[in-house]
């Protein structure tokens, strides 16, 4: 059954806080949105607060460069597109523009999570 206290922005794939699989499918999620190199540091698995920091700061230069590439598409692309094509390159940029907002607030709930979960962590010592 799904926690109620969750916000819609929570990604159904990584289990509530306070459950012990909780980081675990965090990490798993959150790796998922990042370059595949970031698995290589294992920092990022000991610490999942370290990847949702890296993660948010990836996707929102992704959201910036969408909302900057829909800004300047059909200046930059009117000599060498069709016009037909150039409204799909706008319709593309807002889809992904879309789709990138929803995961970066996904992922500012995920990382708020981790931070409250890490900060508890650190009370206990």
């Amino acid at each position: 059954m799904p926690d109620q206290s969750l916000t819609p922005d929570w990604p159904a794939s990584v289990h509530p806080p306070g459950s012990d699989s909780f980081e675990q499918t965090a990490l798993v999620w959150l790796f998922d949105h990042v370059p595949a190199d970031y698995r290589l540091h294992g920092v990022l698995r000991r610490h999942p607060v370290a990847l949702s920091r890296l993660a948010l700061q990836h996707v929102t230069a992704a959201l910036e460069a969408a909302r900057e590439g829909y800004r300047t598409a059909r200046v930059d692309l009117r000599d060498h597109l069709p016009p037909h094509a150039l409204d799909q390159v706008m319709n593309a940029y807002l889809a992904e523009g879309q789709r990138t907002a929803a995961l970066l607030r996904s992922i500012e709930v995920v990382d708020a999570a981790l931070r409250e979960a890490a900060a508890g962590r650190a009370d206990d010592t």
